[in-house]
Order: C-alpha cells, then structure tokens, then sequence
C-alpha cells in the first residue's frame, strides 16, 4: 500500500499546516506494507502511544525518572490530561494550532508535548540554546500561536512575544510556584480525564525545524502516523525494548533523534526514559550506573568523551548503546567494545525523515558501516541522473517507507524529493551484503558533536561585526568533536591576533546559540575567487593555515 498526495481529509480547525504541505508532485511516496504499519483513519498519536506503554508495562510502572522525581505511566498520563484542558479552557487552542515548547529535557516538557497533541495541537520544539532571533524565524515561519517556556529562557521567549503578533499566549513554568499564572498552578486544578481530539492521521503531530544550509530554517512536517510509525520501525528491530528496559541520553527533544530515543520509544513499550540536562560524561556514566540504564542514546562525540572517564564506573547495565547525529568512527565503535563489551550501534536518519531509517544491532553490528536498511524502509544508492549505481560505488542516498520529507511552505522541496523518493542529502556506498558506507554529504553542512550547523548562519553573525570585512566558514577535522566550525576571516581594520579571535567569538555566541560558534578562527589577507568574484570555498580549504590566500582565477 503506497499514499502520495492522497492524503485523508484533514479533522483540524485551522487550516495552515494543510494549506501550506507541498504539492503531490513533489510529496514523499509513503509505503505501509509491514502490518504493523497499518493505524486506523482517525488517531491520535499521543494517545496511542502512551496507552501502548500502560497495556506494556502497567499504570504505575515508573515512566519518567527526572532528578528526584518519579512519574508513574498513570501519572504522565494524568499531568499531560490536565495541562491538555489548560490549552482547551484558559488559551483558546484551536485544532491545528502550532504549539511551541522551549525547555530541556524534563518530565514537565515531556507532559507538555504529549498535551500538545492530545488538545489537537502541533508540537514545534526549539533546541535551549537558540536565541532570541533564531526562535523567533520558527515563531513566525510555522505561525506559532501558543507557547509554553521554563522560567529559565523567559527572556528571549518575551522578546518573540513582543516581535511577532502571531504568538498570542505564553506560559511558563518550572519557576518558584508563587505566579498564579504559571503552568503548575494553572493545571493543578483541572480533571485528571480529558476528551482527546482525535485527528486524522493524516494530520500534523509536529513540526520539526532542521539547520539548513541557507536562508530560513526548514520546517518538517510529521504527520500522527509518522510519529506511530517509527515507533514501529527502528525500535522494533534494533533495540527490541521491554517493559524492563530504561533510556537515557543526551539528545534533547528538539532532536527527532532525541524525541525518539528519549521519549516516544520508551513510552511506547511501557520502558523508563532518565531524563537529564547534564552532558558531563563523569555525571552521565554515574547516571547509567544509579539507575541501572540498559539503553543509552549519544553522538560519537559523546562515545569518544565517555570512553576516557569509564574507570570504576559500573556500566555493565546497557545493552544497546545508540549512536546517531555525525559518522561513527569504527575505531570508537571497536574501543567501546574492548572496554564494555559491546559495540556501538549506529543509526542513521534525518529530521526530514522523523528518526533512523538504516541500522544494525547485535552480531549484525560491522563497524564502520551503521548497517542495513531497517524493516519498513526502502533504498537506492544513485548518481546524479538518479540511475542505480553498482554495489561498493558512493552515490546520493534516496529512501522510501512510511515516513517522508515535506517541507512546511518550502521551495527547496523539490530538490528533496525525487519520484517519490526522499533525497536524504547523505553520499553512501552499498556493499553486495546490503551493508551502507558513509561517503559524506552532499551539501556544506557541518556536523560538530553531533549539531548540525549552517556555515551561512555563522558567517552572517561574523559579518555583523564591524572588524570583519569577509569570512568563510567550514567544517574541518576535529579528533573529539568530529568536525569544528573554523572560521577564515578577512579583518577590516583591528590588527588580527588573539584579542580579536576571543571577541569576535564571544560576538557569535551572542548572536546565536552558543555550540555554533567558530572554535577555530584563521584571518588572512585575502579569498581566492573566480573570475566572476565568486569565493572559491572548497579552495580555502586546502589553503587553511597559510598567512594569506591566493586569488584564484577559474
């Protein structure tokens, strides 16, 4: 059974996410032939996969660990219930609405997204550490009209409220109690049953914004089915979790990659999901030891920071540990297994995508390769005139299944999308045994400990700074991050030097979220340029290092 472009009527009160999906000829041709895959006409997401977890591990099994607190499944359900009503009763939510959550990983954020969806709204999750200007390009491009905020990033969250008139109610929450307006008190007095909308499945459950490389961010669209169907998918076949399995890890929700891991996966089959905002690796491995964590979910950055601080620390506990978000080393994956036993496994997805579309467990871990294509999913490795190439030959990378790349009101979908097949952006090989090879990307896009970050996004923040009269940034090798963002700057008049390297990156940290910054700043004379006037990127950097650039002529 295949859908493109046929999609059921929509049950939402607003129309924009339906008005704003891209044309048909250009949609994802979405296959759910697994029975598994099959989900009912009208279905709320939320709803159904919370209730799969009580079916799976019962009402008071432990679902969220956070800190000092423990949620049951009952009362997830309950505290997702009320805040649900707050939408319906004190903000006026209309189905479709766009809802945003800003906040860590946390079980109040983890109540909310699941409110968000039981209301009949759509969830947008903003990373933390975007500022101001960033969250307002996702404010204003989904048309966002309710927000919820911690009390912690309030300050940029006002700043958006007051910029754009789209964003009618913000609520915050996680501050002392004392503001009758804040979340908490708000709910606490609603019922703890709610009357769930039940959407189409064909409706949006969430928008997901991804870097991109250029211009405004891009806005995925996942619809219910999408969100239920990689809970189907990749857990299913690689991490076969249990009622008895507990998660942990550090991508946070706003990552599809961490949406899945940390909160959809271990909900849907009734497991616990440990919650934290600590990234330390000495904290994060005496987390995996205190509460016995089986499945673990990080970057190969993340791998590499935990091997070094692995002495006496009791993580005999895991089973599966997830790597996803920039290439594996296989010399990682073979350095985790001599210390612990096992070898890493690598997943790979896209935001367009939802979650993990290719990947291997157990004895069908090779390093170096993140696997096969997973049950669900389809592949094809192609040159540029999309004809199939021959087995062990790098090509872009398509894929087909039941989830699909759609862009919200986006030109650049056409260039996702090919006959139906998603156009990941990823330059693999396939081995005769379907194993995939990472080749590299297709675009500039630089992948630093697991973030995505666009080289133009960095550039314009150095160029607002009066000291820069051009730059070029790039992604280059980087043994712990994987990549760094290095930055090459042609000075407008301060003498280049060490002063001028730490304000110029304290400038950027400013401007956007902090991870984006260059780490790595080279200041030299000139660019090479084409004949044209064009910079020649790829030039600079094999030039990186030397005083000056020369002009190239092409």
């Amino acid at each position: 059974m295949s859908e493109r472009g046929n999609l059921l009527p929509s049950r939402y009160d607003d129309p924009f996410v339906r008005q704003n999906l891209p044309p048909a000829s250009c949609s994802p041709d979405c296959r759910f032939d697994l029975p598994h895959l099959q989900f009912p006409p009208d279905v709320n997401a939320a709803q159904h996969i919370l209730q799969s977890g009580i079916s799976a591990g019962g009402p008071d099994r432990t679902a969220i660990i956070d800190g000092h607190d423990r949620w049951s499944f009952r009362e997830l359900d309950e505290r997702s219930n009320q805040i649900a009503q707050v939408l319906i009763d004190d903000l006026g939510l209309k189905s479709g609405n766009r809802v945003l959550l800003r906040a860590p990983n946390a079980a109040m954020s983890a109540a909310i997204w699941f409110a968000i969806l039981k209301a009949g709204g759509v969830a947008v999750v903003t990373v933390p550490l975007l500022r101001a200007g960033e969250v307002a390009a996702v404010v204003s491009k989904a048309k966002v009209s309710h927000a919820f905020c911690d009390v912690a990033l309030a300050d940029d969250m006002k700043r958006c409220a007051r910029e754009d008139a789209s964003l009618q109610h913000v609520v915050y929450f996680g501050g002392s109690g004392e503001d009758p307006a804040d979340l908490e008190n708000r709910s606490r007095l609603k019922p703890l049953g709610f009357n769930v909308f039940q959407p189409s499945r064909d409706d949006a459950a969430l928008i997901g914004f991804t870097s991109g490389t250029t211009g405004a961010a891009k806005g995925t669209i996942h619809f219910h089915r999408d969100v239920l169907a990689v809970c189907e998918c990749m857990p299913r076949h690689i991490l076969k979790p249990t009622p008895a399995d507990v998660f942990a890890g550090t991508p946070p929700f706003a990552f599809t990659f961490g949406l899945g891991g940390l909160l959809l996966f271990p909900v849907r089959y009734g497991a616990t999901a440990v919650l934290t905002r600590d990234r330390e690796p000495a904290n994060l491995l005496a987390l995996i030891e205190r509460h016995r964590v089986t499945i673990l979910f990080t970057a190969a950055t993340g791998y590499r920071s935990l091997l070094a601080h692995l002495e006496d620390q009791d993580i005999s506990c895991l089973r599966v540990c997830v790597s996803s978000g920039e290439h594996l080393p296989a010399a990682v994956s073979r350095d985790w297994q001599v210390r612990t036993g096992h070898l890493l496994t690598e997943v790979l997805g896209s935001t367009e995508m939802l979650h993990a579309f290719i990947g291997a467990a157990g004895d069908q871990i090779v390093p170096g390769s993140p696997g096969k294509i997973i049950p669900g999913y389809e592949a094809r490795v192609v040159d540029e005139d999309f004809i199939d190439v021959a087995d062990d030959v790098p090509g872009m990378l398509l894929v087909r299944g039941p989830t699909g790349c759609r862009y919200l009101d986006d030109p650049r979908q056409v260039d996702q999308v090919h006959d139906g097949w998603t156009i990941t952006g990823d330059l693999v090989s396939r081995d005769r045994n379907g194993y995939f090879r990472f080749a590299g990307r297709r675009d500039d896009m630089i992948v630093s400990a697991g973030y995505n970050i666009s080289p133009m996004e960095v550039e314009d923040a150095l160029l607002c700074h009066d000291a820069v009269s051009e730059c070029v940034v790039a992604g280059t090798p980087d043994p712990d991050r994987g990549h760094i963002v290095t930055a090459v700057v042609v000075a407008a008049h301060e003498a280049p030097g060490d002063e001028l390297t730490a304000d110029l990156q304290r400038h950027v940290k400013a401007h956007i979220a902090p991870y984006k910054y260059p780490r790595k700043i080279i200041f030299v004379e000139s660019l090479p340029r084409t004949a044209t006037g064009k910079i020649l990127r790829r030039d600079i950097l094999h030039h990186i290092g030397k005083k000056c650039l020369p002009d190239v002529q092409a």
